[in-house]
């Protein structure tokens, strides 16, 4: 999606407020400007940002750390999910054994 389709999505965001989004990184479109890509990533981060910026007032200058708190939040649930794929994946035994350990039986 380029950037005039994304900009249709969000009639209340103001372009130079996400060419702002992307230079900074919190939004990062594949190529360069003006041939920037968004994918369904990039939307739905565009819609975090706007969110935090607009509907709950965080500072500018907070941003970056909020970003960096929710990227590592969202990293930890993929590698939550994958150790649950694994431990799944174990007899019934083993899980058993993850499941009593984890509950300090």
């Amino acid at each position: 999606m380029r950037l005039t389709a994304v900009m249709a999505l969000f009639p209340d965001l103001r372009e130079r407020d996400l060419i702002l989004w992307v230079e900074r990184g919190w939004v990062r479109p594949i190529g360069g400007e003006p041939d920037w890509e968004f994918e369904e990533i990039d939307i739905a981060r565009v819609r975090l940002i706007r969110d935090f910026r607009q509907t709950m007032a965080v500072p500018e200058e907070t941003m970056p750390l909020v970003l960096s708190l929710l990227d590592q939040v969202y990293t930890l649930r993929g590698q939550m999910h994958a150790v649950a794929r694994v431990v799944e994946a174990q007899p019934e035994a083993v899980r058993a054994a993850i499941l009593a350990a984890l509950l300090g039986a």
